[in-house]
């Protein structure tokens, strides 16, 4: 296996468990993301510690993606490989941020008592609402300006994926960045149909390079290949025939 297939398998098997651990941690939570009393009921507890598991390994798959990903991109324009690196912290942050508010709630319920019950109703829709905002700004947002639009535009310049393919990447980034501000400024609602039909393009990017680097790996284009031929991930003539 070349240095460019393990580096294509890694990013893929990366983007797949973004998947995974995003829609588990959900799952997991249950309704503590939904159920304002949560905090003075009996709660199950475990669940919600599994899922906050669950996105601590989606933050350290997303940072992943980024760090395989940063070494071939700065081939290609080492500024927005940069910036795609620092968007996936920024979005990560967003995501602990909201997974400590979660945590919050559950300390709370553990230490509750029965005459708590109407104060801390009140301290945990707060926490719930700054989980919501912090996914908003993250996940929904965040992530389109990242692994969208900057990420899109460098595999699309880079030849790394198909280049029709990398648009939609591009496209995607800019529609879930878009859904997102015009959440945060009341021209649509949150979780409405017109965000998740915005989200879409975006989902289909990132399911798309998660399988496709996973079993196909990148194509052969000049990012692969650095200035000394002994250095190179794959030889030039590769790219040179790729490129044919």
């Amino acid at each position: 296996m070349t240095a460019s297939r393990k580096s294509a398998l890694a990013v893929g098997v990366l983007f797949i468990l973004t998947f995974i651990t995003s829609i588990g941690g959900v799952l997991a939570y249950g309704s503590i993301l939904s159920d304002p009393t949560y905090v003075t009921g009996a709660g199950p507890d475990t669940r919600v510690f599994v899922g906050a598991f669950l996105e601590l390994l989606l933050i350290l798959t997303n940072i992943g993606c980024a760090t395989v990903l940063f070494p071939i991109l700065k081939r290609q324009n080492e500024g927005l490989a940069l910036a795609y690196v620092a968007a996936r912290v920024v979005e990560c942050t967003f995501i602990l941020v909201g997974l400590l508010s979660v945590l919050a709630i559950t300390t709370l319920r553990q230490s509750a008592t029965a005459a708590d019950g109407g104060s801390l109703i009140t301290v945990g829709k707060a926490l719930l609402a700054i989980h919501d905002w912090t996914f908003l700004f993250g996940p929904g947002t965040v992530d389109g300006v990242g692994t969208g639009l900057i990420l899109g535009w460098l595999m699309y310049k880079s030849g790394l994926v198909g280049r029709r393919t990398a648009l939609i990447g591009v496209v995607g980034g800019v529609l879930l960045a878009t859904s997102g501000v015009a959440v945060l400024l009341g021209v649509i609602p949150r979780g409405g149909a017109v965000q998740g039909i915005m989200t879409i393009p975006e989902v289909i990017w990132e399911a798309f390079l998660g399988l496709y680097l996973t079993f196909k790996g990148f194509k052969p284009a000049p990012a692969l290949v650095l200035a000394s031929p002994e250095q190179s991930i794959v030889p030039a003539y590769a790219v040179k025939a790729g490129a044919a």
